[in-house]
């Protein structure tokens, strides 16, 4: 990949490192993603070279470096735009997602807008190109940890214009995002939610099994539970939060009656940690199941797997939740071998009326048979849907029918 004509090489651009003082006391942490290794070198050497800057990650492709930030995240990502296994936006989307405090800046030989507005599109604040003088880089990185923008002198003034109005968006978003985690932090803080409590019902004998616990928030804006949830994942407080929830709700489980159990829904991060574990010391194990969403991406199943047989040698139950609903719950069925599946109310509703419902559900129930897992519909709603239900061999089940979530049985 060339330079522009007329300008320095780039182990002669990149080489002379700045002398200026920035005033930072701690050095700026930097991932480098670029193609081509004389470019990686140069832009390597220049950082190492600065004291205000730190170099946490070096790669050559896409996967390379969301691999790289993953292992430690890095305070600005020098991406190029057009390096393997998806480019710089791919780069761009996956760490911003996975690291929101992370900077991203495009460093590139191409300088038409659909580059830079594609890079743009995926949260890049700076665009550099290949060229530009060694202080303008250092200085864009610098901006970058701070969070201005930084456009090379060459972009066109359409592509200046459509950064301001991606940062304008920026703004509004991050706005967005510190108000949100504010109100979450204060709802785990001050216990601002109810749990309540929904019947899990035997479908042979109409004799309560459990109950589901599910959290009702009470603070403004009034949304759903699993809204709330997708906020505290966007946030970085999912945890923080199913770890309040599940301790109200285990506060609760001496006051079942006798034979029935607890059902509570975590997210597979939760399930491992220590601080869940430390929930447990005083419970009933026997009396508790875990339920795992299959919305929840898992990363590491040997992990959970691990952690998952901690909880069953101690006597907890686990539920795969949301059967149905996607791909996800059937490799978290094989990986798990779950005590539960949960049919999701997509496959229930109006199981009377639509036969294709019917095979899969039916076909769900015949497979947790043979490997002995025991299944539970969710979402039941009329007495036609039951009738089906329990026709199909279908073990539980929960509803609205069967009984709205509301306060434990005195």
């Amino acid at each position: 990949m060339a330079f522009p004509t007329g300008q320095a090489s780039d182990r002669e651009l990149l080489a002379t490192p700045s002398t200026s003082s920035r005033g930072r006391q701690t050095p700026i942490r930097v991932l480098v993603a670029d193609d081509e290794p004389k470019v990686r070198e140069a832009l390597a050497d220049l950082i190492n070279e600065e004291p205000t800057l730190q170099l946490v990650g070096v790669a050559e492709d896409a996967d390379e470096a969301i691999l790289m930030a993953d292992a430690q995240p890095p305070d600005v990502a020098v991406l190029d735009v057009a390096m393997p296994k998806g480019g710089g936006p791919k780069a761009a989307r996956e760490i911003r997602i996975r690291h929101p405090e992370t900077r991203l800046l495009a460093f590139s030989a191409y300088e038409d807008g659909a580059s830079v507005q594609a890079m743009l599109g995926e949260g890049v604040a700076g665009y550099v190109l290949k060229g530009t003088p060694v202080e303008e880089i250092l200085d864009a990185i610098h901006r970058s940890a701070k969070g201005d923008a930084t456009l090379s002198q060459d972009v066109t003034t359409d592509v200046v214009a459509a950064l301001g109005e991606h940062l304008k968006q920026e703004r509004a978003a991050t706005r967005h995002w510190e108000q949100w985690r504010e109100r979450i932090q204060h709802t785990i803080d001050e216990s601002a939610f109810a749990v309540l409590f929904q019947p899990i019902v035997h479908l042979a004998t109409e004799v309560v099994a459990g109950f589901e616990a599910v959290a009702r928030f009470t603070l403004e804006p009034e949304r759903s539970t699993e809204a709330w949830f997708t906020e505290a994942v966007s946030v970085g407080l999912v945890k923080d939060l199913e770890l309040a929830t599940a301790r109200a709700a285990l506060g609760s489980l001496e006051r079942l009656a006798v034979g029935s159990y607890l059902s509570i829904n975590l997210s597979p991060e939760t399930a491992s940690s220590p601080e869940f574990r430390d929930l447990l010391i005083e419970v009933d194990h026997d009396r508790l199941v875990v339920e795992m969403t299959e919305h929840t991406p898992i990363e590491d199943y040997p992990k959970l797997n691990a952690a998952v047989h901690d909880l069953r040698w101690r006597g907890v139950r686990l539920a795969i939740d949301d059967v149905g609903a996607g791909f996800a719950s059937l490799r978290h069925i094989l990986e798990l071998s779950p005590d539960f599946i949960k049919l999701d109310v997509t496959l229930t509703r109006d199981i009377d009326r639509e036969e294709p419902r019917r095979i899969l559900a039916g076909a769900l129930t015949a497979f947790a048979k043979a490997i002995g897992t025991e299944i539970v519909a969710e979402g039941i709603q009329t007495e036609q849907e039951l009738a089906v239900l329990r026709s199909l061999g279908v073990t539980f089940g929960q509803g609205f029918y069967l009984g709205v979530p509301g306060p434990l049985p005195v």
